[in-house]
């Protein structure tokens, strides 16, 4: 089965999820049209293997850590790592950032340059990454460090290294990326998704760089190293309001229906299973993680349009839009972390440190919408 989208399915997939990204915020270097208005032909979205949809899947849909079977992760690329402040002694404690280098980086990023905007692009704080998936297996470096195999199922992309060992400097050394732009080292993760004991694997991802803010010309590049997580693999029922992060429809005719159970919605066949997760885009500027990988990021105050007095330095809003080769039947959907509300997701930042200066401070500084290539 090919499950690699046509233009047209990406052009509808685009123009439909525009409207969430900007509010909330393949591999091919293709730079985009000026003045596109969402994701669309610079995404270079590519296929993922179609033997990888069919395949069994990695553990059962409750699984617990440790039980499910693991995959080998591939050699991270570096024979060793070179010591540094950054890399945890142990799981869930608080990791201080290198203050004086973070100051010195800030004071240098803001001294620099913004390169002036050209032709009409789009008025919106944005860049973007397209990628593929890249591996599966039972780690989770922010989570559960160097305990291989202790984790319920991921899906990763980004860096092809990524497994339990996976530190931001072994990152750095591994150039081999499934994104679309080789600049970004970084690593990207959720848990895998399952039908019926099969494996579906996402056949877009994008991910975005934005801003929220009100004012989004103060917002600052990640240090090197962060991580965070969004969203709580422990959760398995939907929120009391039923508004919580949901699955839904993308692409001509959208939703026709509901699953069996009404968790799932059934999509027109022109359309795609996606689902958007979002991380918090202000940083207390002391740590690049915290004990529940949470506590050093925050969201941004709706009420002010700023980050709050607790988190004061405004980074890029991440943004996941997965997308999934599920129309009609979304029958018996579940997470390898257990139902469908137990969606999270990891970022761990190993952006090369010049190219995401240059994409925050010409794009997102300047209130304008980059390609992934970072260009007008």
């Amino acid at each position: 089965m090919n499950v690699r989208p046509t233009p047209r399915r990406r052009r509808s997939v685009a123009a439909l999820l525009l409207l969430s990204v900007a509010l909330a915020g393949g591999c091919k270097e293709n730079p985009g049209t000026p003045g596109a208005s969402g994701p669309s032909g610079d995404s270079g979205m590519g296929s993922t293997d179609p033997a990888a949809s069919a395949s069994a899947a990695p553990g059962s849909a409750s699984a617990t850590p440790g039980t499910a079977t693991s995959a080998t992760p591939p050699a991270t690329g570096a024979s060793a790592t070179p010591p540094t402040n950054t890399t945890p002694t142990s799981p869930g404690s608080w990791l201080k950032v290198d203050a004086a280098a973070q100051a010195a980086a800030t004071k240098a990023f803001f001294a620099r340059k913004p390169k002036p905007v050209t032709g009409n692009p789009v008025k919106v704080p944005e860049f973007n990454v397209g990628c593929t998936t890249s591996h599966r297996n039972n780690d989770d470096p922010i989570v559960l460090p160097k305990l291989k195999g202790a984790s319920h199922n991921h899906t990763f992309w980004g860096n092809k290294s990524t497994n339990a060992n996976s530190t931001a400097e072994s990152l750095r050394a591994s150039t081999a990326t499934t994104c679309n732009s080789p600049q970004d080292q970084s690593a990207y993760w959720i848990p895998t998704m399952i039908q019926k004991g099969k494996v579906v694997e996402p056949d877009e991802v994008t991910v975005y760089y934005g801003s929220r803010l009100k004012d989004p010309s103060k917002t600052q590049p990640f240090p090197f190293g962060l991580r965070m997580v969004t969203g709580n693999a422990k959760n398995q029922v939907d929120t009391p309001d039923k508004q919580g992060n949901h699955f839904w429809c993308a692409g001509i005719g959208g939703e026709i229906g509901r699953s069996a159970d009404k968790v799932m919605p059934v999509c027109a066949k022109t359309a795609h299973i996606v689902r958007q997760i979002s991380f918090g885009d202000c940083w207390d500027g002391k740590h690049l993680d915290s004990p529940d990988h949470k506590a050093h990021m925050a969201d941004f105050d709706n009420r002010t349009g700023a980050c709050p007095s607790s988190h004061p330095v405004p980074v890029p809003s991440v943004s996941f839009v997965i997308s999934y080769p599920l129309s009609a039947n979304t029958d018996g959907v579940s997470l390898a972390s257990g139902t469908t509300f137990s969606m999270h997701a990891d970022f761990f930042n190993a952006w090369q440190d010049d190219a995401l200066a240059a994409r925050v401070r010409n794009c997102l500084d300047q209130g304008v919408k980059c390609n992934s290539a970072g260009n007008f």
